[in-house]
């Protein structure tokens, strides 16, 4: 039955063709399907012989209903309608008029052709008849026609969307599986989507699930994957898809396309649901519950057929005590995954007297010993004077010569460096090297280390994104630094970035403006100040080479000490 909005549309145009004293019957439509190459050919024809929206029916054979003021003739022709940027002469008939469209407006008719909707083959239409008289109509995005087939194939694309994300398979060991148990059981689904998609999102299934064999059953037609599958009639819910001509992309399942199913064939839960049932309720937090974004994501009409749906009141009900419970609860400790080294003679009696008195009192335990450049990693390790140390894999702490005459000094270890336990070995390492090799120094004769001894970041995804320290961390990291410092005794240091100037100089520093300058420190230690060559990699691919260039030349005021090392 057409709806009674299609119905309303339809008396309204005959109306208003007897109000012009037209009396021309309808022009009825029967399109074999609800696709687009059906629409196009009709459309064409149409077009071809100048009929006005309004003297157009249009139905689905299948569903055809008879109109008053139509007449007995049905449209039928085998014209086509394109779409792009240039138009496109109907093949048949090369003296009539070219038929222009926007390059979008074909996508449009894709989608909205599978709404629900029976008048959207005349709304299509008739969008189509006014861009061939109104070329300003595709530049008026107000325009009703225009926003309500907007509305229509948004519509579609979020049913799209939702089957995509709703369909939940259950197996069933049908005779295929007993026969040979190597193709794996069934997996059948049910849905009920709002409008005609089942065709459209079929092929994400195939390219989703290329090894499994499985059937999606919807209210108005059913699909399967046949890529394994040689016996079409085969026992169980699955029974509904009859045999047709397999389609699908080279490398994915075919498709075979039948009739609609009932609710009832579909089969009941299976022991991997419960398993899904207990994971989901796992992770279900409290305290991101927002059940109006919920709603809005999931609509209440698909819970009927999503088994988790059972537990949402529930979940949401205790949501409020369980967010109270947890932050009641004690924060728990992250695993280290490094073993802990238990520190031994001069090393452990500077941990524990730190652990009595904090680091100042590694002065004092300094003057019965010196302590050592080996004994640095062990130490950094342990270090828990700022958060990072916690999560990181490892500290990195200096490398070279223990009497070199130039420290080259960066920020913090990055996500390489963290994980190999060595400064500078990164895609930043890299930069620093090809530098240093252009300069003609030797990396072996320089000290490169770091202000912060620990990688900070955060997790997006898999992936760990450096985040800069903030000063509080830098400054508890500090001594470390001064030790490698005393350690080494260098002629003279180079800070790369603001935090490793900072550090060295124990003021805010202006990289940009204090480039390629030397400063001393209270101690007499030079220190000249540069870009961190991380700055470089972020910087404009276009302006790189100048970058490093003038990079080069920063550098170059610390080649007469590099070079004498």
């Amino acid at each position: 039955m057409r709806s009674a909005r299609a119905l309303a549309q339809q008396a309204q145009q005959a109306d208003d063709l007897f109000a012009r004293g037209e009396d021309a019957p309808l022009r009825t439509v029967l399109l074999p399907s609800a696709d687009l190459a059906a629409f196009r050919q009709a459309a064409r024809a149409l077009l071809d012989q100048d009929v006005e929206p309004a003297r157009v029916s249009w139905h689905i054979a299948d569903s055809a209903c008879p109109d008053l003021f139509a007449d007995s003739a049905v449209i039928d022709s085998s014209a086509g309608l394109q779409g792009g940027a240039s138009p496109l002469r109907h093949p048949a008939a090369t003296a009539t008029a070219t038929v222009t469209v926007p390059a979008d407006f074909l996508a449009l008719c894709e989608s909205v052709i599978l709404h629900r909707d029976p008048g959207r083959f005349g709304l299509l239409y008739r969008l189509l008849w006014r861009l061939q008289r109104e070329p300003d109509l595709r530049h008026d995005p107000l325009d009703a026609d225009r926003v309500l087939a907007g509305q229509m194939a948004q519509a579609v694309r979020r049913d799209m969307h939702k089957m995509k994300a709703f369909v939940r398979f259950r197996t069933v060991e049908d005779d295929q599986f007993r026969r040979r148990p190597e193709e794996g059981p069934l997996h059948v689904a049910w849905f009920e989507p709002e409008h005609h998609i089942v065709q459209a999102v079929a092929p994400f299934f195939a390219r989703r699930f290329t090894q499994m064999r499985w059937v999606i059953l919807t209210p108005e037609a059913s699909v399967r994957s046949v890529s394994r599958i040689r016996n079409v009639k085969e026992a169980g819910a699955h029974e509904v898809v009859q045999a047709a001509e397999p389609t699908g992309p080279e490398g994915f399942p075919s498709l075979e396309f039948g009739p609609g199913a009932k609710r009832e064939e579909a089969p009941p839960a299976d022991a991997g649901e419960k398993l899904w049932l207990t994971y989901y309720q796992s992770i279900f937090n409290p305290a991101r519950l927002k059940l109006r974004m919920m709603q809005q994501e999931m609509p209440r009409r698909y819970w009927k057929n999503l088994p988790e749906a059972q537990f949402i009141s529930e979940l949401s009900a205790a949501a409020s005590a369980r967010s109270q419970a947890m932050v009641a609860q004690s924060p728990t400790l992250p695993l280290r995954r490094i073993r802990a080294i238990e520190p031994t003679g001069e090393a452990a009696e500077r941990q524990r007297a730190d652990a009595m008195h904090g680091p100042a009192s590694s002065a004092a335990a300094a003057s019965s010993g010196p302590l050592r450049l080996d004994e640095l990693k062990s130490a950094t390790d342990r270090c828990r004077e700022c958060p990072i140390g916690m999560a990181a894999t490892q500290s990195v702490v200096g490398e070279g010569p223990a009497h070199a005459r130039l420290m080259l000094v960066g920020e913090q270890p990055g996500d390489q460096e963290d994980l190999r336990g060595r400064p500078f070995v990164g895609p930043a390492g890299r930069l620093l090297d090809q530098a240093i090799s252009q300069l003609g120094w030797k990396r072996d004769a320089l000290y490169v280390t770091n202000a912060v001894k620990h990688f900070k970041y955060e997790l997006r995804g898999k992936r760990r994104m450096h985040k800069t320290p903030t000063q509080q961390e830098a400054a508890a990291c500090l001594h470390w630094l001064e030790t490698e410092i005393a350690l080494v005794k260098p002629k003279a240091a180079v800070a790369l970035g603001a935090t490793a100037a900072r550090s060295l100089l124990g003021r805010h520093v202006a990289v940009m403006s204090e480039r390629g300058q030397w400063f001393e420190r209270s101690d007499g230690l030079r220190v000249l100040i540069t870009l961190h060559p991380s700055a470089l990699l972020r910087g404009d691919p276009a302006q790189r080479e100048e970058a490093f260039a003038a990079w080069l030349s920063d550098l170059r005021h610390a080649s007469a000490i590099a070079g004498a090392a």
